[in-house]
């Protein structure tokens, strides 16, 4: 059992460090482009810089990470590290839309304007690093849960929104009428239409890779999870593991319970007993209270 508790204290470290570095990327991303004086090159700087997409979706980005980082805390607390549906829709949706920033910031962005413009200063961060790491984080380590094609769809929505704000701005309004000037170019360089056709079904390409990547890694842990747990505890009395794992974690110091219902699932799962979760989680609880009795009496004897 302290192999899975190992495993799970470093998957959650591993998002807490990788989530902390995107918000952290992102702050110095934004704050750089709001304290920058625009040039030839970029002129939406200042608050004119909450206008481009490469922003919003490097703080949503941001933000979806941000509500990661107390569950991770709390799975190294507990050893349950579990991230609700919502939050990982929401994560999703921010990390297709930076997926999408990098790859317009890498084949159509640099082409033109050159990459050492397109991916250096504040565009380091949020062309590339805050994307990237953002990626890697929520496919290699917060990938407990199966995405669908529905979870997919969720994640076009901020792009959508922003492509009709943008169409609105720059085609619809124009920047002679107050409007926004077309800085993605998608307006100018090519007929609107062809961008305002392609752009959702790019973006649902994109997320649907992710999506792969994310089942991927889910899947080949469940693997080695289940060649784990049949391997070293198929017919075992799960009473006396989870005894014996209660035994193992109770401390003087504190007489608060957490029990590892997600250890213990996985456990009963693999294992063939007739034992269940209630039933394992009352054993735990019983075994960790007259542990953490004994021990506080020992120690007040002392």
């Amino acid at each position: 059992m302290d192999r899975v508790m190992k495993v799970t204290r470093r998957e959650c470290l591993l998002a807490m460090f990788s989530a902390l570095a995107v918000v952290v990327c992102v702050c110095i991303g934004v704050t750089m482009n709001l304290t920058t004086i625009a040039d030839e090159n970029f002129d939406h700087m200042g608050l004119r810089t909450f206008c481009m997409f490469t922003v919003n979706s490097n703080i949503l980005a941001a933000a979806a990470m941000a509500m990661v980082i107390p569950y991770t805390m709390d799975g190294l607390r507990t050893h349950n590290y579990h991230l609700p549906r919502w939050i990982m829709d929401v994560v999703y949706a921010g990390v297709t839309s930076v997926a999408l920033t990098f790859l317009v910031s890498l084949f159509i962005l640099a082409p033109v304007k050159g990459f050492v413009l397109i991916f250096t200063g504040s565009r380091f961060f949020l062309h590339g690093v805050c994307p990237i790491v953002a990626v890697l984080a929520f496919c290699l380590f917060m990938s407990q849960k199966h995405l669908n094609f529905w979870d997919s769809l969720i994640a076009l929505v901020p792009v959508l929104i922003y492509a009709v704000i943008y169409f609105i701005m720059v085609v619809v309004i124009g920047e002679e009428n107050g409007g926004w000037n077309d800085f993605y170019g998608f307006a100018t360089r090519v007929p609107w239409w062809i961008p305002a056709i392609a752009i959702m079904p790019v973006t649902l390409l994109i997320a649907t890779g992710i999506r792969l990547l994310h089942n991927h890694s889910r899947d080949r842990r469940k693997r080695e999870e289940t060649a784990f747990f049949t391997e070293m505890f198929a017919g075992a009395d799960v009473r006396k593991i989870v005894a014996a794992m209660a035994r193992s974690r109770s401390s003087a110091k504190t007489l608060d319970i957490i029990v590892p219902t997600r250890v213990i699932s996985i456990l009963l799962e693999h294992s063939g007993s007739d034992c269940t979760l209630e039933e394992a989680s009352q054993i735990y609880v019983k075994e960790y209270m007259e542990c953490s009795n004994v021990m506080n009496l020992d120690k007040w004897w002392i």
